[in-house]
């Protein structure tokens, strides 16, 4: 997307700092995983700062149980260590424990335009056949809620999928036109990492669609709580067609759910796509199917395991949070004082009490 905003003058360097977050609106998947959970863990060992984030104020733009809403960042924050997120290496913190997200949001809904809000198609695809004016307004606003969660840390580096690369080409957007507007140089024009196999996890039912939380049919994904009988039971019953697999990833093409498979397959071994089609060409999916469900069971059964062990202590996870909210606010603080001082807000410091 393009909204014709003024580039930035001069560019100055900013520190290095990688920021990501996961809505806790329903339970995680493979698809969060292998795009998500498993790169958020390899960018512990670059050396960059990591700040990850359970983005709880985006999960109400639509109606949420509250107690389930509170089980669900306490079972997403389990499924995050258990992959492998390391409290102490990287910041994980639930997003309404920082007030500062919400904060620079306001000052963004100010920045932003509503033509903007309007072109977003992840607004369109969830008021599609509704009556869009009954949506929350937090519905149409939150990507300016998802630039402020980046930018308040000034995020050099976000981990998307390619379904919200829309989303932090706005977010670059508005750092341009605050830029411009204001005659600073303050937020850096953050750049998308998208890499992997299988960056974007299609259903097990349907290779065309996002394998997703949301989706009706449990079959369609494999939950992280999935026990192992469960993970090998999906994988066995996910959809294919009935050719061999090719030799080529070219052989791939118009075959959705092959292709599907295969991207699984390479995400959870480490080897690429055609690495995988050169292994096994020639095979048909009765021998594919349970390698790839030995393979999965491998991979996930540890993470399953370790959410079971730490869901037993949601005052031990509740702790984490709020450690990690603090190391988050003290970042995201003085960025935030700086914001209000350029758009000329006066701030007096109250005594404590």
């Amino acid at each position: 997307m393009s909204t014709g905003a003024p580039a930035a003058q001069t560019p100055k360097t900013f520190q290095p700092r990688i920021f990501s977050g996961i809505q806790p609106s329903g339970g995680l998947t493979l698809g969060n995983y292998l795009g998500a959970l498993k790169r958020f863990v390899e960018k512990q060992d670059e050396g960059i700062e990591t700040i990850y984030c359970l983005v709880d104020l985006h999960a109400i733009t639509v109606w949420q149980d509250p107690e389930k809403l509170r089980q669900q960042t306490r079972e997403a924050a389990a499924g995050f260590i258990a992959a492998g997120i390391d409290p102490a290496r990287s910041i994980l913190f639930n997003q309404s424990q920082v007030p500062g997200h919400a904060e620079l949001a306001w000052i963004f809904n100010c920045v932003a335009r509503i033509g903007w809000m309007y072109r977003m198609t992840q607004f369109k695809d969830k008021t599609a056949g509704k009556n869009a004016e009954n949506s929350s307004l937090g519905l149409l606003a939150y990507p300016s809620l998802m630039a402020a969660d980046i930018l308040l840390y000034q995020a050099t580096h976000v981990p998307v999928g390619e379904d919200q690369k829309q989303h932090l080409e706005l977010t670059r957007d508005i750092a341009m036109k605050f830029n411009h507007d204001y005659k600073v140089d303050f937020f850096p024009i953050t750049e998308p990492v998208i890499e992997g196999a299988a960056t974007r996890v299609m259903s097990l039912r349907d290779g065309t669609k996002k394998m997703s939380k949301s989706d009706p049919s449990d079959q369609s994904r494999i939950n992280l709580t999935d026990d192992a009988d469960m993970i090998a039971a999906k994988i066995r019953k996910a959809k294919t067609d009935p050719a061999p697999l090719p030799e080529t990833l070219d052989g791939l093409k118009d075959r959705p759910e092959a292709k599907n498979l295969v991207n699984i397959y390479a995400a959870l071994s480490g080897q690429s796509a055609a690495q995988v089609v050169t292994e096994y060409a020639g095979a048909p999916f009765g021998t594919f199917k349970p390698r790839l469900a030995e393979l999965a069971v491998a991979k996930l059964s540890p993470i399953t395991n370790e959410m079971n062990r730490l869901m037993k202590d949601p005052a031990e996870i509740d702790r984490i949070l709020g450690q990690g909210a603090g190391r988050a606010d003290a970042i995201a603080a003085p960025i935030l004082e700086q914001v209000f001082d350029i758009v000329g807000m006066v701030r007096s410091r109250r005594p404590p009490g």
